[in-house]
């Protein structure tokens, strides 16, 4: 002999209820007997929404690192589009020396890209963090900084 239950449903579920028990072979008792043995295998329905609000806080945090790494690559291009168009400007035809300054400019560019991802690792890649260092050996002590995209700056 099954136990006898007294549950109080409201009104858009007792219709609902009544709906799917009026067809043959179904009955109340059977649909709700089904309803909360699904529910109850499955652990209810708190676990099922704390495992999908884990997993879209992983994806934000995933999405989060991304765009930060992102404009890191952009502020990146910009600064090198920036030194780029600063040295061609004024130099008609490269020579040893012009190519000599190229080159540690170059490695100032590289050293503050550096810079940059050393500051993110040590603040547990914050995408906040600020962009590329800017250095005035780059050009002449008035030239203009390079647009950087979280940082302002002139626009060439």
């Amino acid at each position: 002999m099954k136990p006898r239950h007294h549950l109080y449903l409201d009104d858009e579920l007792t219709a609902e209820l009544e709906h799917l028990a009026s067809k043959p072979g179904a009955s109340k008792s059977a649909i709700v007997t089904a309803a909360l043995r699904q529910y109850i295998r499955s652990g209810g329905a708190d676990e099922r929404d704390d495992a999908i609000r884990q997993r879209f806080d992983r994806l934000s945090r995933q999405v989060t690192k991304l765009s930060s790494d992102m404009e890191l690559v952009l502020n990146s291009q910009s600064q090198h589009v920036w030194v780029n168009l600063l040295l061609t400007a004024n130099v008609p035809s490269p020579d040893e020396t012009g190519r000599r300054i190229a080159a540690q400019r170059y490695d100032k560019f590289i050293e503050s890209v550096a810079t940059l991802i050393a500051k993110r690792r040590t603040s547990g890649d914050d995408p906040s963090a600020s962009g590329p260092q800017r250095t005035q050996s780059t050009g002449s002590a008035n030239a203009p900084h390079p647009p950087l995209l979280n940082g302002g700056g002139s626009h060439v």
